[in-house]
């Protein structure tokens, strides 16, 4: 009988990008649990979609930054979220995406439509598997409050609550952060 030999090397599989949907009303504190729940695992980036077009806005992103350790490398891309992780995903162990709100009035305000919004959502997803890193992803939830009196307002939530649900059923894990309260989800 011939002797076998066993290969005892399991084959190398390149880990796959674990992703964490983190969702919130406005200051709900849904951006400081994401970033608690990061960990310090690096190299680790921020991928910010906030633009200060505005004084108000301007503070507001230096006070996001001011909360963050200095080891975070910021990304400011307010457009090519999905591009930016195809490209530079693998680099690291941990990224922070904030937020996909933003990220989409930015896509409407570039005269990017519902169909071709969801495309763009897909491939996202698809980047962030394909990454080594832990994901982190912080979005709005805007369908608890009052039902907006303008047409396009009421469109934009409506159109943030689908692409959350497409988000989430790709995340291994989802959680609503209510007034500084985390409640896991999924």
């Amino acid at each position: 009988m011939p002797s076998r030999k066993l290969n005892r090397h399991k084959p190398v599989r390149k880990a796959r990008g674990r992703i964490v949907l983190v969702l919130g009303g406005a200051a709900s504190g849904k951006s400081e649990y994401a970033l608690g729940i990061a960990g310090p695992r690096g190299p680790r980036a921020f991928v910010a979609t906030g633009q200060g077009l505005d004084e108000e806005m301007a503070a507001r992103i230096a006070r996001h930054q001011a909360t963050r350790p200095g080891d975070w490398e910021t990304v400011e891309e307010p457009l090519e979220v999905e591009a930016w992780f195809a490209t530079h995903g693998v680099q690291y162990r941990t990224i922070l995406f904030d937020c996909v709100t933003l990220w989409l009035s930015n896509l409407i305000g570039a005269g990017t439509n519902e169909a071709a919004i969801h495309v763009r959502v897909e491939a996202l997803l698809k980047s962030m598997q394909a990454a080594s890193a832990r994901v982190v992803i912080v979005s709005n939830e805007l369908g608890m409050g009052l039902v907006p009196a303008e047409p396009s307002t009421r469109g934009f939530r409506d159109l943030a609550g689908r692409v959350n649900q497409q988000i989430a059923e790709s995340a291994a894990e989802v959680c609503l952060v209510v007034s500084g309260i985390p409640i896991r989800l999924k």
